[in-house]
């Protein structure tokens, strides 16, 4: 009799120092698995200031909307960006040089490309990144901003391209001519979204292009038309952001 008394209490101070072991809190679950374990099969978590009347990122109505974690590890229905200029210029003259692609008359192939400005982002994992930009330029015949009066065509394209990948992406392009002195100049706006695949976690650098073309012929060369674009004289935005 006294050695199956003994047994029996080792045996609970086992059972005893098992449950204390255990950090969690259930909720219909007598041995939790995690900090807060939900033992009903259909049991939901309900946060009030994550609902329609107190969260002003929740629409209500009956549709459901992402959930999301930030730094501090706070439950939120914000969907926070990398930069929004959040209408803003993003390029203004405090911030970037103006920015200038020149195509002098007779060039060879009749395309110039110049870096306009670029942008480092940080990811600690694989990542998908979304770009947005609507950049602003002017197209004039010469530096000394005079206005075209060939009647010839120009086009006028931006992209941007990922360090440590070779593609372009985001191009977006306008078309512009003048016929007569009489021709004005203007703002236009070159406008993009895209998706890019980040492979790993690290550090990226957004370059940002612009691409003058004018004179292209096939079979002879040296019939570039003089072009000159100037960037970035308008309210220009950005936006980076990771899903």
């Amino acid at each position: 009799m006294k050695k199956n008394y003994l047994l029996s209490v080792i045996c609970l101070a086992g059972l005893a120092c098992a449950h204390a072991q255990v950090s969690g809190v259930g909720i219909n679950e007598t041995v939790p698995e995690q900090a807060l374990h939900l033992g009903s099969p259909t049991g939901t978590i309900r946060v009030e200031g994550l609902n329609e009347t107190n969260n002003e990122f929740n629409g209500g109505s009956t549709n459901t909307y992402p959930l999301f974690v930030d730094d501090q590890g706070s439950l939120t229905l914000e969907f926070r960006s990398l930069y929004n200029s959040e209408g803003s210029d993003a390029l203004n003259p405090a911030t970037l040089p103006e920015s200038v692609v020149y195509l002098p008359s007779g060039d060879e192939d009749g395309v110039e490309v110049a870096e306009l400005f670029s942008f480092t982002i940080n990811t600690n994992s694989l990542a998908l990144l979304e770009v947005k930009y609507s950049i602003s330029f002017e197209v004039f015949q010469n530096l000394a901003e005079d206005v075209l009066t060939d009647m010839a065509a120009r086009r006028v394209n931006t992209y941007f391209m990922l360090d440590g990948l070779s593609r372009q992406f985001g191009h977006a392009s306008k078309c512009y001519t003048g016929g007569s002195r009489d021709s004005k100049t203007g703002l236009m706006y070159n406008t993009s979204t895209t998706y890019i695949t980040l492979p790993a976690a690290g550090s990226y650098t957004i370059r940002f292009f612009g691409e003058v073309s004018s004179g292209i012929t096939a079979s002879t060369s040296f019939t570039g038309k003089e072009t000159c674009v100037k960037f970035a004289r308008g309210n220009d935005s950005l936006l980076f952001r990771l899903h």
